[in-house]
C-alpha cells in the first residue's frame, strides 16, 4: 500500500508507525498501565508478550500484506498513542476496524476523535474501503465520546465480544460507510454537521450489560 501519510490537522498528526518508535511506544505503555489495563485486549491462552519491537514488526509485516495500516498519533510532534486500523477485508465487503490507545496525558486534547477522523478518511479515499467499525466497551466513557463526537452510528451490542483485561467482555458497536461521509468524517465533524445521536444506544442495551 501506498498510502499520502502522514496527515495532521492542527496539533494532532498520524503516521505510520516505525521501528525506532518501540522505545518510547514501550515506555508510554508502561507509564499508562493503571490508565490502559482496564481496555487492552488479552489472551484467554495466557499472558502476551509485551515486546513492543516484536510488536511493531508485525504491524508492518501486516501493512504489507495489505491486512491492516499501523498509525501512531501524536501531538505537538510528541507520540500521544497508536491507532491500528485491522482486519482489512476486500471484495464485497470492503471492511476494517478500527482501534487505539492514547497516553493519559494527552487525554482531553482532541487527539484520539481527530486521529480516527483522518484514519477514516484514508480508509475510505485512499485505500476504497467501504465501511469502518469500532466496538467499544460499555464501561469505556472517553472512546464513547470519540464515536459520539464523529456520528458514527450504533449498530448494536455484542456478548462476550473481546478478551479484555482478563475476561470476555460485551462491546458496543459502531460504523461509518463511505456514502455517509462524502465530505469526509473529519470535515463534516470540524464543520459541526456530525449526527448529535447517531451513536445512541437503545435504553434496552445500556440496561443488559
Amino acid at each position: 500500500m501506498d498510502l499520502t501519510i502522514p496527515r495532521e490537522q492542527g496539533p494532532v498528526a498520524i503516521r505510520l508507525v516505525r521501528q525506532r518508535d518501540a522505545r518510547v511506544l514501550q515506555q508510554e505503555l508502561l507509564s499508562n498501565r493503571s490508565w490502559l489495563r482496564p481496555w487492552e485486549a488479552t489472551s484467554p491462552d495466557g499472558p502476551v508478550s509485551f515486546d513492543m519491537r516484536l510488536g511493531i514488526r508485525r504491524l508492518l509485516q501486516q501493512y504489507r500484506d495489505g491486512n491492516g495500516v499501523p498509525f501512531v498519533m501524536e501531538y505537538d510532534g510528541e507520540v500521544a498513542g497508536q491507532l491500528n486500523v485491522w482486519g482489512i477485508a476486500r471484495g464485497s465487503l470492503a471492511s476494517a476496524t478500527i482501534g487505539y490507545w492514547v497516553s493519559e496525558r494527552f487525554a482531553g486534547r482532541n487527539v484520539t476523535p481527530t486521529s480516527v477522523a483522518m484514519a477514516t478518511d484514508i480508509c475510505f479515499t485512499e485505500l476504497r474501503l467501504h465501511r469502518m467499525e469500532i466496538c467499544i466497551r460499555p464501561e469505556n466513557q472517553a472512546s464513547l465520546r470519540v464515536v459520539e463526537k464523529l456520528g458514527f452510528r450504533y449498530e448494536g451490542l455484542r456478548r462476550r465480544y473481546i478478551h479484555i483485561n482478563g475476561d470476555w467482555r460485551d462491546h458496543y458497536a459502531f460504523a461509518l460507510v463511505r456514502e455517509e461521509v462524502p465530505e469526509g468524517v473529519l470535515r463534516r465533524w470540524l464543520d459541526g454537521r456530525a449526527p448529535a445521536d447517531a451513536a445512541s444506544r437503545p435504553p434496552e442495551d445500556q440496561r443488559s450489560v
